[in-house]
C-alpha cells in the first residue's frame, strides 16, 4: 500500500516545499526550483543527475524560445506603460463609450490586454474618475475593477501563462486559444450577472455626466499599433509558418512580432537604445525569466525520477489526472494568485501523465480544464496582487469585496467543466 503511495507522497512534499516558499514570499521561481531539488532527493537522484537534468531544463530548446518571448512581452509593456502610449489609447477611445456600465469596464478591460503584474492598480484610477458620480460602493468599484481587468487572461497570446501553456505541451497557441475563448464570454457573462446588471448595480449618474466625448479615430489607429503588430503579427505569422514552411519554429514568428512591436513603440515615442536596455534590466523581467526556467528545471526533475510513470502505475491513472487537471492547479493557483504558478509547477505534471497513459489526443481538453482550475484559484486568492493593490486603492473592505466575487468565479468554474466534457 505505502508503495503504491510513494510517488504521491514525493510529489506532495515538493508541491508542499513550493506553496511554503510562495508563501513565505523567497520568490516564485525558487520556490518551484526547491521543489525540484526536493523531488530529485526524495527519488534518491544524486548531485550529478540533479546537474544533469538542470542543464538539460536550461538548455532546450523551448526553453530558449520562451525567454525571448516573455522577455519582449514584458518590455513592449513597459513601453506603452513608460510613454503614456496606453493611457492616450484609451483617452482616445472615451468617445466611443455612451453606456455607463460599459464605460466602467471598458478600461479594467483594455488594461488586461496587457500582461503587467498589479495591472488592476493602472486601471483603477480611471475607474474612479468614471464613477466619480455613480454612488457605487468603494466594494463594487474594487470588484468592478479587478474581474474585468482579468477577462482576458486564458484566451489572449501575449499572456505569459498561455504561452508557458503551449510550450510545456509543444503546442501552436491557436491549438490552445481556439478552445479557451469561451472564458472570455463566461468572464464578461458572469461579471455582467453579478456585477453589472441593474438590479445589483444601480447607476443614477448627473445630468451631462455621460455626455460623448469627441471621437478620435486617428488617435485610437495611431495608439493601437503596437498592440495590432504583436497580435495580429504573431497569430499571422504563425499561421504563414504553419501551412508553408512547417519546418520552421512557429516561435519565430511571435519574436518577429513581438520585435516589430517593440520597434514601433519606439519609433513613435522616439525612445533610444537607453529604454531598451533599462528595460531588460528591469528586476521584475528577470524575475520572470527565472519562474521560467525553474519550470523547466522542475519538468526536467520529474522525468529524471521516473515520478508521471509511478503515479500513472499505482493510480491507474484516474486519481492522478484528477489531482493533475483540477485539484493542483487549483490549490496553487489559490496559494500563489497568479497564472504561470499553476501553469509551471502541474502542467509539467499532467502532460507527463497524458503522455504515459497514451492520450495525448485528449491534451487539449485536460490542458482547458487544468486552466479554468487553476485559474479559479487565482481569482480567488487573497494575495493575488491585482485584489490586494485594487482593495487598497478603493480603500474597499477586502472581505466583502471577496464575497462579491465568488458566485461570478463559481460560474466560471463549471463552465470550464463543461468545456471539458465537450472537448473530450
Amino acid at each position: 500500500m505505502f508503495a503504491a503511495l510513494l510517488p504521491f507522497i514525493k510529489i506532495l512534499v515538493a508541491f508542499t516545499v513550493m506553496l511554503v516558499g510562495m508563501r513565505r514570499k523567497i520568490g516564485l521561481g525558487l520556490s518551484i526550483f526547491l521543489g525540484a531539488i526536493v523531488l530529485a532527493i526524495l527519488s534518491g537522484l544524486g548531485p550529478v543527475t540533479i546537474a544533469e537534468f538542470t542543464l538539460a531544463g536550461l538548455t532546450q530548446e523551448k526553453f530558449l524560445f520562451l525567454l525571448g518571448i516573455v522577455g519582449l512581452i514584458l518590455v513592449l509593456s513597459d513601453g506603452l506603460e513608460k510613454t503614456g502610449q496606453s493611457k492616450r489609447l484609451m483617452d482616445g477611445l472615451s468617445g466611443y463609450l455612451t453606456n455607463p456600465r460599459l464605460r466602467l469596464v471598458f478600461f479594467p478591460a483594455l488594461i488586461g490586454l496587457l500582461p503587467m503584474p498589479g495591472g488592476a492598480v493602472f486601471s483603477a484610477p480611471m475607474v474612479k474618475t468614471i464613477s466619480e458620480n455613480m454612488a457605487l460602493s468603494q466594494e463594487q468599484k474594487a470588484a468592478i475593477n479587478y474581474w474585468f481587468r482579468h477577462v482576458w487572461e486564458l484566451a489572449w497570446p501575449l499572456y505569459p501563462g498561455v504561452i508557458l501553456t503551449v510550450a510545456l505541451a509543444d503546442i501552436p497557441i491557436s491549438a490552445l486559444i481556439s478552445k479557451t475563448w469561451p472564458a472570455v464570454f463566461a468572464m464578461f457573462g458572469f461579471g455582467y450577472i453579478f456585477l453589472l446588471r441593474s438590479k445589483v448595480l444601480k447607476i443614477e449618474e448627473p445630468k451631462g455626466q455621460g455626455e460623448i466625448k469627441e471621437r478620435k479615430t486617428g488617435v485610437v489607429l495611431r495608439e493601437s499599433l503596437p498592440l495590432l503588430v504583436a497580435i495580429g503579427g504573431a497569430v499571422g505569422l504563425e499561421w504563414i509558418l504553419a501551412r508553408w514552411f512547417n519546418y520552421i519554429a512557429f516561435e519565430w514568428g511571435v519574436l518577429a512580432a513581438l520585435a516589430a512591436a517593440v520597434v514601433v513603440v519606439m519609433v513613435q515615442n522616439r525612445l533610444k537604445m537607453d529604454f531598451f536596455i533599462a528595460s531588460l534590466k528591469k528586476k521584475s523581467l528577470w524575475t520572470m525569466l527565472g519562474v521560467v526556467a525553474a519550470v523547466f528545471v522542475f519538468k526536467e526533475s520529474m522525468a529524471a525520477a521516473n515520478i508521471v510513470e509511478e503515479m500513472a502505475a499505482s493510480a491507474g491513472g484516474g486519481v492522478a489526472l484528477f489531482a493533475a487537471s483540477v485539484f493542483l492547479p487549483f490549490l496553487v493557483g489559490m496559494i500563489a494568485g497568479i497564472n504561470v504558478a499553476f501553469v509551471g509547477a502541474t502542467f509539467p505534471l499532467l502532460i507527463g501523465l497524458l503522455h504515459t497513459l497514451n492520450m495525448d489526443a485528449q491534451m487539449i481538453a485536460y490542458l482547458v480544464l487544468a486552466s479554468f482550475a487553476g485559474f479559479t484559484g487565482v481569482l480567488i486568492s487573497p494575495i493575488h496582487i491585482c485584489f490586494v493593490l485594487t482593495c487598497d486603492y478603493f480603500k474597499a473592505d477586502i472581505v466583502k469585496t471577496w464575497r462579491s466575487i465568488v458566485l461570478p468565479t463559481s460560474g466560471f468554474c463549471l463552465v470550464g467543466v463543461l468545456l471539458f466534457f465537450l472537448l473530450r
